[in-house]
């Protein structure tokens, strides 16, 4: 792959000052909307030692949920209105 030129118009410096920017900078001005919008999940750290990487939990997650899918039961959902025979 080759680097990538600089353009004439590239007007990065390397080191900017706080009095380059108009407004105040915020720490975490994004924060929130990042772990809204995110499907990061950290795991606690008993749980993380356990798995190696990231396969594995997804390996071990999704054994999980078929086994979870095949072992519960269905309930009867009976229609409105109908009533119990109770003797």
């Amino acid at each position: 792959m080759k680097n990538a030129r600089p353009t004439e118009n590239d007007d990065l410096r390397a080191e900017y000052q706080r009095s380059d920017f108009s407004q105040p900078l915020v720490r975490g001005k994004y924060a929130k909307r990042l772990r809204e919008a995110s499907n990061v999940v950290v795991l606690s750290p008993e749980v993380a030692e356990a798995f190696p990487n990231e396969a594995a939990v997804n390996s071990a997650l999704l054994s999980l949920i078929r086994l979870a899918r095949k072992t519960t039961r269905r309930t009867n959902k009976r229609k409105a209105g109908t009533s119990l025979n109770v003797r």
